[in-house]
């Protein structure tokens, strides 16, 4: 009975340093690294007080809708979980059937583009900016059920033209890149 204790102690460590590392790792990832049953990950993270994983992301997202100054909260377009200014931002957005064409189940274009707008928006330091000009290439459909990846980058201030490349990616493959030139309009 020690024995069975001391593992599960050992494994709510484990667990613990391991969404210190990675916080949105899911709940059944976390049974494949333990070699555990889904149930036992979500008894653990009871126990140790930890929510769940759109719980976590929640909470990481509310901080980071603080930095943004252009856009609202309602007007991201996923969840916004690491933003900096004029550098870079990522965004996670669970692809839902609503999302998607009724008959294939393929996440419709316009849900991802804007995925990567808004992304590029919250980035820049420009109380109003339009988008100017996008460059994009959607590479294999997104399919319901699947979760989004977008990761935005700065890479050029020009006057009061921003440059800002996306990448969205699905369990580590490209599915969409976007290069936008974000246009400031302040007076």
């Amino acid at each position: 009975m020690s024995i069975s204790k001391k593992s599960k102690k050992m494994r709510q460590n484990e667990l613990l340093s391991k969404l210190d590392i990675e916080p949105f790792v899911t709940d059944e990832e976390l049974s494949d690294i333990f070699e555990v049953s889904i149930q036992t990950i979500r008894l653990d993270r009871l126990e140790l007080g930890i929510p769940e994983l759109r719980e976590r992301i929640k909470k990481v997202a509310e901080k980071n809708y603080l930095k943004v100054i252009n856009l609202g909260k309602a007007e991201i377009i996923g969840e916004l979980i690491d933003l900096n200014l004029n550098e870079n931002g990522i965004s996670i957005l669970e692809a839902t059937k609503d999302l998607a064409f009724e008959k294939t189940k393929i996440i419709k274009g316009h849900h991802i583009f804007s995925m990567a707008e808004s992304l590029a928006m919250a980035v820049i330091s420009s109380k109003v900016a339009l988008t100017g000009v996008a460059n994009m290439k959607y590479r294999i459909p997104v399919l319901a059920g699947e979760k989004l990846i977008a990761k935005a980058e700065l890479t050029k201030i020009k006057g009061n033209e921003f440059y800002v490349h996306v990448k969205i990616n699905v369990k580590q493959e490209q599915v969409f890149r976007g290069k936008f030139i974000l246009v400031s309009i302040e007076e």
